[in-house]
Parts: C-alpha cells; sequence; structure tokens
C-alpha cells in the first residue's frame, strides 16, 4: 500500500496541461475579482460611515427618527441636554455641546448626470473643533453670519467637483465656498459645512435637527444616558457618534453585499463548470497514467486527493491572482446615494485581512467544488479497464 503522492506531483500535471490551466484559472479570477470588490465596496463604505464622528462624542436625535434630517430638537431641548452630568468642558468651563441643523439640498453633478443630495450641515467653530477628524487643507473657516459653506474634500473630486471659490445656489440665496477640508476618509467628506444660524435662516427652520455632545470619559456613556432617561422632556435616542453614523450605512452596506455576492455566485457556476470540464478533461488524457497507479499500490483514497488537490490548487492560483488585481482597486473613488439618508456618499473600496480571507476560502471552494466529481470518477476507475483502456 503507498502514501499519498505528493504535492509536487500535482504541479507538474497542472504545468503539463498549461493552456488548460491558464484559461480555467482566468475565468475563476475574473469571479474571484468581482467578488472581492463587491467585499471591498461594503467594506469600504462601513469604514467611511465608522470613521465619522467620534467615539466619546454622543448624538441625540428625536425618538423615531432614523436620520438627523427627519428629527427635531428644541432650543429649550438642546439647552437642557448641554447641561446634564457626564459631559466634558472647554477652558472656561461650559459644556462641550453643540446644536446642529441638516438640510439636503441638490446640486448639479458634472456633465449634465442630473442632481446629487448633499448634506448640508448647519454647525459652529466649536462643533467642527468636536471632530478632531475635521482638518482645513484649503482656504479658511467659514465666517458667524456669512453666507458661507465649507466642503469636505470628498465633494471636490468625482462628479460634483466643488471648488474652493465657487457660488452655490440653495436656501434662496447665494454661499461662497471659502474653505475645503479633510476628515480621514469619512462621511463628513461628503457634506457641506456653515454657520448653523445663517442655514436655519434660509430654510426657515426654528428647531435643531440633533444635540451633538462630548462625554467626560468614556465611561460616562451610560452615567450621561440615564440623565437623558430621567428628562420628561428629552425624549430622544441616545448613541455615540461613530456607532450612530455607522448605522446610518447599514442598509446600504447590506444591499451591495447581498446584490453583489449573488451576481458573483451567478457567474462562479461558470467557472466552477469551467473547472469540472478542464478537470474531466484532465482524467480522459490520463487514465493509462490512473491504472499505473493503482497497479503500484495507491489507493483509491490517494488518486481522489490529488485530483481534488489538482482542482483545488487551481482554485487557490484564481484566488491570489483576483485579490491581487483587486487590491489596485482600493484607488477608486465610488460617489452614490446613500438608500437610507438619499444623500450622496463619497468612498473607497478598501481591501482588509478579513475581505482578503473570504474571498481567499471563496476561491478555494469554487475549486474543490469544480474538481469534485471528475476527482471522484477517476478513483472509481478500475485497474484492468484503465490499464486497458489507456
Amino acid at each position: 500500500m503507498k502514501s499519498g503522492l505528493s504535492f509536487s506531483f500535482v504541479l507538474k500535471n497542472l504545468w503539463a496541461r498549461r493552456l488548460t490551466t491558464t484559461l480555467t484559472v482566468l475565468g475563476m479570477a475574473l469571479v474571484v475579482f468581482v467578488f472581492a470588490c463587491v467585499l471591498m465596496m461594503t467594506e469600504g463604505l462601513r469604514q467611511t460611515m465608522a470613521g465619522t464622528g467620534a467615539y466619546d462624542n454622543v448624538v441625540l436625535i428625536r425618538k423615531g427618527s432614523q436620520t438627523e434630517v427627519q428629527s427635531s430638537v428644541t432650543r429649550e431641548q438642546a439647552r437642557l441636554a448641554s447641561i446634564l452630568p457626564g459631559l466634558a468642558t472647554d477652558s472656561q468651563g461650559n459644556s462641550r455641546a453643540v446644536a446642529e441643523s441638516l438640510v439636503l439640498i441638490n446640486l448639479p453633478r458634472t456633465g449634465g448626470e442630473g442632481n446629487a443630495n448633499v448634506v448640508v450641515r448647519g454647525t459652529s467653530a466649536a462643533g467642527i473643533g468636536m471632530r478632531p477628524q475635521i482638518k482645513m487643507i484649503s482656504g479658511r473657516l467659514f465666517e458667524p453670519g456669512a453666507s458661507e459653506v465649507i466642503v469636505g474634500e470628498g465633494l471636490t473630486r468625482g462628479r460634483l467637483g466643488i471648488q474652493l471659490g465657487d457660488m452655490l445656489n440653495f436656501g434662496a440665496r447665494q454661499w461662497r465656498v471659502v474653505g475645503v477640508f479633510s476628515a480621514d476618509r469619512s462621511g463628513f467628506e461628503s457634506e457641506l459645512h456653515a454657520d448653523r444660524d445663517q442655514i436655519m435662516q434660509a430654510f426657515r427652520r426654528q428647531v435643531f435637527s440633533s444635540v451633538v455632545v462630548s462625554l467626560e470619559n468614556t465611561g460616562t456613556f451610560s452615567r450621561f444616558e440615564q440623565a437623558v432617561g430621567q428628562q420628561p422632556s428629552l425624549n430622544f435616542d441616545v448613541q455615540r457618534e461613530s456607532v450612530f453614523y455607522a448605522n446610518q450605512s447599514e442598509k446600504m452596506a447590506n444591499f451591495i453585499e447581498i446584490l453583489g455576492t449573488s451576481i458573483a455566485m451567478i457567474f462562479s457556476l461558470g467557472a466552477m463548470i469551467g473547472a469540472t470540464i478542464t478537470m474531466y478533461s484532465s482524467v480522459a488524457n490520463r487514465v493509462r497514467e490512473i491504472g499505473t497507479l493503482r497497479a503500484l499500490g495507491f489507493q483509491r483514497g490517494n488518486i481522489l486527493s490529488v485530483f481534488l488537490a489538482e482542482a483545488i490548487s487551481l482554485g487557490l492560483i484564481a484566488g491570489l491572482l483576483g485579490i491581487f488585481c483587486a487590491f489596485w482597486m482600493q484607488r477608486l473613488e465610488i460617489s452614490t446615494t446613500n438608500v437610507q439618508t438619499f444623500s450622496e456618499v463619497v468612498f473607497k473600496l478598501t481591501m482588509t485581512p478579513a475581505v482578503g480571507v473570504q474571498v481567499l476560502l471563496f476561491s478555494l471552494v469554487m475549486g474543490a467544488v469544480g474538481g469534485l466529481l471528475p476527482a471522484y470518477r477517476a478513483s472509481r476507475m478500475e485497474i484492468v479497464d484503465a490499464l486497458r483502456n489507456g
């Protein structure tokens, strides 16, 4: 009885059939590439939204509201929320809290591609200071009382292309773009920021959209949440800012993942059929070899494992090639509409170790499934029949 055949034997057989091996690998690699891009899109969107806001900041919106745009907060509610225990204070001893007003506006895309919904965040210098990831990269901050906006870096590229010095028309007035800011590739880079009072005047708003507060430290969240719950007038949902924005992308991310995975699965059927045909061809051309191996004492399990190993090797090579090609897609930036907030969001495809592992497992499964039946057929051949028909 012989032990198993070496892996070098598998590689030699693949090399001996270079043309069919290459064509099969390329077909499978294309499917792997599509699947990897889908996961990278999902991961990129989730990281963009999860990176929006700080963990020690808390967002308060009216209960039942899904987004800040749908919420309403009165001035008295905002004042009361800012004096609750557990909040950080500034150098003057005032609580670090800001009431903000958000509106959705329509701006034309470049090249006449229709309009995009863009979030305008009415805030203040204090509100921007509570988001340490926001940094001015050109121009200056808007002046209080002026019709000025600053634009997230993501909106300066792609299909909107808003530039420093542009004049934007919304809220029955013109607004000058006086600055461009970055925000560590977070969702803030898909927003316009302006003076809160000017935004409320322009859109005739009497109430705020949300209140954002900074906690004294990470451990005071429960204390602050409990204090909010003890105030009957504060009918608020209380969430950490980073968690709040991560939830804003969940529906969109799930939609991309389900749709993209479904497409990849359909494509994978074709790739697995290709791998099956390749392996069946390999079995048909190696009947005498199979008979010889069986005559030398190799068992059916040895024959099954060697052909299955060849198929899995095809999947491994295709997986590595697909991941390599998908890795360069991280340079691609996507601008789309978030189906949950109905606003434009700009994000990049992101490759992570977890994505790489999922893609590699997917390619290995494709290879194994595609090679299972041919490997089983090879293992069931009788020695005499194989030698006679070889």
